[in-house]
């Protein structure tokens, strides 16, 4: 299978032809550069990244650009979507108060992340960016590096650590325990966890796409094109499967992220 192509494959290898299931494997994460920049090589994902972030900034752009007192489809839809991450997850996780600072902030994590996993789906694009670990990782990092500020310019050097190692003198004969332990769990599995998350619901959604589809067309030869109705069907089952997953995964994502900023925030670890 060539690594430009993602479901490229021998037309000719199909069912009862001698030839094994060509299944696919990381070679369907891989992407041939497609023009050079500056010096900078140019692959098919991270196009996408950038035609995401293109259209994100330039739907809201053209829902509120010219705001109206009675809102029109474009503005109503961006006014639901910003409205869903205020309120369904910004205000309920961080709080009205501190938290309304930090929405537009969310807001396009949100929708930036929600794209990029909706390529997936989308014709010709059909890849979710953030099935390679990369844009995840730094998604993750970006959070990661607004909760440590956050941390210390809140609590100051001495507090921020005690807050960041749950630091808590009732704790008693633990305490040595509990500081290690969050010590580790916050400042290295946590942005690991919150990466991983994203990219492996994404990474195992599109190679069940990918499989069941090659196995649609390697069926469709003989007495094997009636299993090649029930992998299309699957093919249909898991494409509707990932656009459920695909914004559970970036609600997720930043639910986590708000959490940390609560965090972060809070009085009391």
């Amino acid at each position: 299978m060539s690594a430009d192509q993602t479901l490229a494959f021998d037309p000719d290898c199909q069912i009862f032809t001698g030839c094994g299931f060509p299944a696919p494997g990381l070679q369907t994460f891989m992407y041939e550069p497609i023009a050079t920049v500056g010096g900078i090589e140019i692959t098919k994902p991270m196009l996408l990244a950038v035609l995401g972030s293109i259209v994100v900034v330039g739907f809201f752009w053209a829902a509120f650009n010219k705001p109206k007192l009675i809102p029109g489809k474009m503005q109503m839809v961006g006014e639901a979507g910003y409205d869903f991450v205020r309120r369904g997850i910004v205000y309920e996780i961080i709080g009205k108060k501190d938290g309304e600072k930090y929405v537009p902030f969310m807001v396009s994590l949100f929708f930036f992340v929600w794209i990029m996993n909706l390529w997936s789906i989308i014709p010709l694009a059909q890849f979710p960016v953030t099935s390679l670990i990369a844009f995840p990782a730094g998604l993750a990092l970006i959070v990661y590096v607004m909760w440590i500020s956050l941390t210390f310019k809140k609590h100051g050097f001495v507090g921020g650590w005690k807050n960041i190692v749950g630091y808590d003198k009732s704790l008693g004969a633990i305490l040595p325990m509990v500081v290690v332990l969050e010590f580790f769990s916050n400042l290295i599995i946590r942005p690991f966890t919150h990466a991983v998350r994203l990219f492996a619901n994404m990474f195992a959604g599109h190679l069940l796409i990918v499989m069941f589809t090659l196995a649609t067309y390697y069926l469709m030869n003989g007495l094997g094109f009636v299993y090649a109705g029930a992998s299309f069907v699957m093919v249909l089952v898991m494409t509707a499967f990932e656009l459920f997953i695909q914004a559970v995964q970036a609600y997720v994502f930043v639910l986590l992220a708000c959490s940390y900023v609560q965090g972060a925030l809070a009085e009391h670890h």
